[in-house]
């Protein structure tokens, strides 16, 4: 066989190493797998650019880490504002249950769980509340609803409410809503439950908010019995200032407010976007007078009547704002760098690398396939022409004239010595 030559040549020479290195952009390549033999300064080149891609890989791989951890910025901005929407306040008695309410069958439903009675000690709570012992032959409701019990013997806003005023109008309990949360019946002030509009305030400062003042009857207060976790040991009211959308969780997140005393509680909104609603009229209720706090005994006041006062601090909020600290923009900007740094590659450098490999893939493997397909054409024609030249031994004084030389790849006749047989031979 010829040796190859044409398109041939040009794949091998395209799938060569040696070729492919000196005109690869890679760095160091050309030194590494260029033509001669294996030399210190070779080996040397080899040693730079592995540990140059270890580095490399290494920086790709803390880039791909720290990506997949999600990584995010907080933006903090405080905005003025004309008007804002006045938040919601979770108002809950300390105490859950009035004790002048509370019945034999109560106690034995509720009684274990709220209190940690026994069976065996109802007597004697119920002479702890002043209440006559259980009657013989008592039988207990077979049904039992924790939330009427909350309702009936929990402590009600009426009761509690001794003056409510926003900004300076007055209010009543028709502007409260009543919740159940851990700590009992609770009320939420402004909840906008049911459709109702929510109240906004255009000012900022005490007196432009919420001013209420509450009876705590500390005289409904349950003993103390045992140590447990529903068990209140203070006396007062727990508040909690939240959005109209979130939930309360008082028991948590509530502050305590004591008797005796008035509490100013200033607050700043915050939040990512802020609606505007116009102002509306507050609807007028029914106000109790404080005449009747005035005639009562100076004791009993200061034990049981707070005064809680709730406002915004000033007319502006503070949007907060997260985004992610690694976008993948970033990431592929370090890796780019990371790759320039090490190994002085690029992106069309690993297209080089790509198109060498099919380069080799057809060389290698689809270049098997061709050789031996050509190699067993030889073969046929080499046969062929054997079988035609035993043909014309067997008639040696046959002459068909002078005929003209056959230029490759033409088509030759020759006649055997029966003048019956005809051989049709292609010359490749």
């Amino acid at each position: 066989m010829k040796p190859p030559s044409g398109p041939e040549e040009a794949r091998r020479q395209a799938s060569d190493i040696s070729v492919f290195a000196s005109s690869c952009t890679l760095h160091g390549l050309s030194h590494v797998f260029g033509r001669g033999s294996l030399t210190p300064r070779r080996g040397l080149w080899a040693v730079a650019m592995l540990l140059s891609m270890a580095a490399f890989l290494y920086q790709v791989a803390e880039r791909v880490r720290y990506y997949g951890e999600f990584h995010h910025e907080t933006a903090l901005d405080e905005r003025e504002s004309h008007q804002l929407i006045f938040p919601a306040i979770t108002l809950c008695n300390i105490n859950p249950l009035r004790r002048s309410r509370l019945t034999p069958n109560d106690l034995h439903w509720a009684g274990p769980s709220l209190l940690g009675l026994e069976p065996s000690e109802h007597a004697a709570f119920l002479r702890a509340l002043g209440q006559p012992p259980t009657p013989p032959g008592f039988m207990p409701s077979p049904t039992f609803d924790m939330a009427r019990l909350y309702t009936r013997a929990g402590h009600t806003l009426e009761d509690m409410l001794l003056d409510c005023r926003y900004r300076g109008q007055p209010c009543g309990p028709e502007n409260f809503t009543a919740i159940f949360t851990r700590m009992g019946q609770c009320y939420t002030f402004n909840s906008g439950a049911d459709g109702a509009e929510l109240l906004t305030t255009p000012k900022g400062g005490a007196g432009n908010g919420l001013e209420i003042m509450l009876d705590v009857q500390q005289d409904e207060y349950l003993p103390v019995w045992k140590d447990m976790e529903e068990t209140p040991f203070e006396v007062g009211i727990r508040v909690q200032i939240h959005t109209q959308e979130e939930p309360p969780s008082i028991d948590q997140l509530g502050f305590g407010a004591a008797p005796g005393y008035q509490v100013f509680v200033s607050c700043q909104q915050q939040q990512s976007r802020l609606t505007f609603l116009t102002l509306c009229p507050l609807q007028t209720g029914v106000t109790m007078s404080l005449l009747e706090t005035r005639e009562r005994a100076p004791g009993r006041v200061q034990e049981n009547v707070l005064v809680l006062d709730i406002f915004f601090e000033a007319l502006n909020y503070e949007t907060v704002e997260q985004k992610k600290a690694y976008e993948v923009s970033e990431l592929l900007g370090d890796i780019g760098g990371q790759m320039g740094l090490f190994i002085g590659a690029s992106l069309l450098t690993i297209l080089e690398i790509l198109d060498y490999l099919c380069e080799v893939f057809l060389d290698r493997v689809l270049g098997y396939f061709w050789n031996r397909k050509r190699s067993q054409r030889p073969s046929s024609t080499h046969l062929l022409q054997e079988g035609l030249g035993s043909h014309g031994n067997q008639v040696p004084n046959l002459s068909l004239g002078s005929r003209p030389s056959t230029p490759p790849c033409a088509v030759t006749r020759t006649l055997s010595a029966s003048h019956r047989t005809c051989y049709l031979v292609t010359r490749l």
